[in-house]
């Protein structure tokens, strides 16, 4: 993983050398990449957050968001990297992506830690990919379970989901040594 995050760091430094890109998280999931590929970006940067929350719920809002936090800084002629944990059916970022553009940047580009291209349901092709992630469910790194699991240093496949949404804590028993 964190080889990994180097390696995008590298890359994003050389696409922007002599820029000062304005690199977007979307709360809560993409704030633990972010953090970590920053310090692999040895330039003059800015960092902002977005909340966003889906009109409906889930894929039944055809990817509209509502802004709960908006970037406070003017986009027009900058250099913006949407920075996400996974992109999976495309139909929310894609819908971000076009409320950012209407922003005028100089530049609007997506770079996600996983990305599973087999949910796709919009065209989305992110400009800078961690890993491809099959399709299932994880955790760990950011990605959470009803709020849990973020702190995990590494992403797990759940291969029982149902389990985990009998008992959201169940992992907790796999991860912390007894005693």
């Amino acid at each position: 993983m964190r080889r990994r995050v180097e390696e995008l760091g590298r890359t994003i430094t050389g696409d922007y050398v002599g820029r000062e890109p304005v690199l977007i998280s979307v709360l809560k999931g993409g704030t633990v990449f972010l953090a970590d590929l920053i310090r692999h970006v040895p330039l003059p940067l800015e960092t902002h957050m977005m909340a966003i929350s889906p009109y409906g719920g889930g894929e039944e809002s055809m990817g509209r968001v509502r802004i709960l936090l908006d970037v406070e800084v003017d986009l027009t002629d900058r250099d913006v990297l949407l920075v996400e944990d996974i992109v999976d059916t495309g139909l929310t970022l894609s819908y971000l992506l076009s409320i950012l553009r209407a922003r005028r940047p100089a530049s609007l580009e997506l770079c996600t830690l996983l990305d599973r291209s087999v949910r796709r349901i919009v065209p989305l092709h992110p400009r800078y990919v961690g890993f491809d992630c099959p399709d299932s469910f994880v955790v760990g790194y950011g990605l959470d379970f009803e709020e849990r699991y973020r702190n995990l240093s590494d992403i797990l496949e759940i291969s029982d989901t149902n389990a985990l949404k009998a008992d959201p804590d169940a992992l907790l028993s796999h991860l912390v040594p007894a005693g």
